[in-house]
């Protein structure tokens, strides 16, 4: 059971709107390695962790996923409120306002819908502890290309929390790891590792 906050984790509070940058962050929400996917994954996985510490991770590290699609979510609506017609043809948001106006849509930067193809769960540890740990370095890698075209530091102060956060889950999952690897046994090895002749 999870308790709400009504407030982010991280304040936004964007002055300038920004149909160009909302374009590219809206992928941080909806695309391959935005955070509903991340959220998805870590929370389906939990349930075939056989360690409670481990699940426990998975379940600490998605529920603050869905604190960072909230982000995600707000940076995106604070940059397209108020745009007049001509700033959302400008910034490249014309094909998505005729589809969604100016709703919060889950798709990647190049208007790809979410798809639950984006995240995986194997239901073994040792796979998905390696699945995890990629996917925050690739999260990492796009709030970092993000950072590249943003100059306005109302965007670029959460933009960094996020990418702080993608480190920190980084080293957390590889805490899980290294708990399950001192957990393995002749007992259990071959359970998450089967050993085919």
């Amino acid at each position: 059971m999870w308790l709400y906050e009504k407030r982010l984790e991280y304040p936004v509070k964007i002055r300038t709107p920004n149909a160009a940058l909302a374009k590219m962050i809206i992928t941080q929400l909806g695309g391959p390695d935005g955070e509903l996917g991340a959220s998805q994954r870590y929370l389906c996985q939990r349930y075939t962790a056989p360690y409670p510490q481990v699940q426990g991770i998975m379940t600490d590290i998605g529920t603050e996923e869905l604190a960072h699609v909230e982000m995600i979510s707000a940076i995106v609506y604070q940059l397209t409120k108020g745009l007049t017609l001509d700033q959302i043809k400008a910034g490249g948001l014309d094909a998505y306002y005729v589809d969604h106006t100016m709703g919060i849509y889950a798709a990647s930067a190049a208007g790809v819908p979410f798809t639950a193809a984006y995240f995986q769960s194997k239901g073994d540890v040792i796979t998905d502890l390696h699945e995890d740990m990629a996917a925050e370095q690739k999260a990492r890698t796009t709030y970092d290309n993000i950072l590249r075209f943003a100059d306005d530091p109302d965007v670029r102060d959460p933009i960094r929390f996020l990418r702080q956060r993608e480190i920190v889950h980084f080293q957390r999952f590889g805490e899980a790891l290294r708990i399950t690897q001192e957990n393995l046994n002749a007992k259990n090895f071959y359970a998450f590792n089967p050993e085919f002749d």
